[in-house]
């Protein structure tokens, strides 16, 4: 698949890491950024430790158009992505006085200097101002400094969204049927191959007993995600097996 824009998305905190919180911020980041053209080629879960926040956001934004980090820009002692993101582009924290300014005004009297921490962005970075939070991420060069709590995250990347650039939007259908990988495995490497830049893929599942497979089609091509989508069901035909097939000609 020709994925001339790509994406790189750092999910960072412990919480994820130990299972004590669910990420939500992968499947809508994957998905809103499908919409428009970019792939989400990458994601990287990793611990609220320095060394290894600098080096995968060095790693990464080397390698992709667009880099992407959840969580850490909160107010306690564990929340070290904005300092770590500042030192891996070589940069200072500094106060970004607007951003102080609007969590004086929202805060009062409780603003303290915990709070304020939250108003810090690397030198040469621009803020990601929303309007259900005062306090701001940060964008510095290709890197989307973004907060993990998803409705705010959502906020984040809906303020960013301008800023990026747009391909054709990734799409797909899919068909299932109650037969297992094994069946049609020679069959879909034949099709993947005579569609080399469209992503086929087979996902396995089991349900009431039964045993069968999804195969998705996604790519940006249209015709050729419903001549995939057709192909595949010639094949299930001539199996005389049991199958669904997405109704969303596209």
């Amino acid at each position: 698949m020709n994925r001339n824009l790509s994406a790189a998305l750092i999910v960072i905190g412990n919480e994820i890491l130990s299972g004590r919180t669910q990420d939500l911020n992968i499947k809508f980041l994957g998905g809103e950024l499908g919409k428009i053209g970019i792939f989400l080629n990458e994601v990287r879960i990793i611990a609220d430790n320095e060394n290894k926040i600098i080096k995968t956001v060095q790693e990464l934004k080397d390698r992709h158009n667009y880099v992407f980090t959840t969580g850490g820009i909160g107010p306690t002692h564990d929340d070290i992505t904005s300092l770590s993101v500042a030192k891996a582009f070589g940069a200072e924290l500094e106060l970004h006085e607007p951003s102080a300014k609007k969590m004086r005004e929202h805060y009062g009297s409780n603003l303290n200097e915990a709070r304020l921490k939250m108003a810090h962005i690397p030198s040469g970075a621009s803020p990601i101002e929303t309007k259900i939070t005062s306090a701001p991420g940060f964008k510095i060069e290709n890197v989307f400094v973004l907060a993990g709590v998803p409705m705010i995250a959502k906020a984040m990347f809906d303020a960013l969204l301008p800023e990026l650039s747009v391909g054709p939007p990734i799409i797909s259908r899919y068909i299932e049927a109650l037969l297992g990988e094994g069946d049609i495995a020679n069959q879909l490497e034949k099709i993947q191959n005579k569609f080399p830049d469209t992503d086929i893929g087979s996902y396995p599942f089991f349900r009431k007993g039964e045993i069968g497979l999804s195969v998705v089609a996604k790519g940006t091509n249209p015709e050729k995600i419903n001549n995939i989508i057709y192909e595949v069901e010639k094949i299930i035909k001539s199996k005389n097996r049991k199958y669904k097939i997405d109704d969303d000609v596209i």
